[in-house]
């Protein structure tokens, strides 16, 4: 891996259920943590937009010709606005990385979608479930990650590299706080 390769961490930021909507950010570095360019936009909570507000955020940050790769923090942005992993990795010609920090209760989500979607629970499980996880040893805690377009192998270099400490990738770290800062909840995750 080149000793300098720029990535874009995309995550949403602090809202309310009884907000419209979700404020998202997508943050450009220089790895591991020379940041080249900052956007932010907003995604419907529980919509069906996050796929595309993803793609034209990183397609408006001005690199997408220079990007080796996207990391996203979970699966789903403002709520249970999925993301389709593979039609980001193919529209963006990109790798996708998810990472999470938890492995999710699969049972428990899928009977929350089935309560508040029911006409749409179905679609947004399989979208949530299409990448199998795996765990990401780091210096802290585990992580873990999903991979569309790529390799595992690589999304795992991908994740060390961008790491400057903790266990946290930096450009989601900076995506979740700039797309927080005008909440009261805006502070770090790591």
């Amino acid at each position: 891996m080149k000793p300098h390769i720029r990535v874009v961490g995309i995550d949403d930021g602090a809202f309310r259920r009884m907000d419209r909507r979700a404020p998202i950010a997508a943050v450009t570095v220089s790895a591991p943590e020379h940041v080249e360019a900052v956007e932010v936009g907003s995604v419907e909570v529980d919509g069906h937009d996050a796929t595309e507000r993803a793609i034209e955020i990183v397609q408006r940050s001005g690199h997408l010709a220079d990007l080796r790769a996207v990391l996203v923090d979970g699966v789903v942005l403002g709520g249970f606005n999925v993301v389709d992993l593979d039609r980001l990795a193919s529209e963006l010609r990109l790798p996708v990385v998810s990472l999470t920090r938890r492995a999710p209760d699969l049972a428990r989500m899928r009977a929350a979608l089935v309560k508040w979607f029911p006409r749409d629970a179905r679609r947004r499980y399989a979208l949530l479930t299409t990448h199998r996880l795996f765990r990401v040893p780091t210096s802290g805690r585990p992580i873990f990650a999903s991979v569309a377009g790529g390799r595992r192998v690589d999304a795992i270099a991908l994740i060390r590299r961008t790491t400057v400490r903790g266990f946290w990738p930096e450009p989601l770290r900076l995506a979740h706080l700039i797309a927080s800062a005008g909440s009261r909840r805006a502070r770090a995750k790591d």
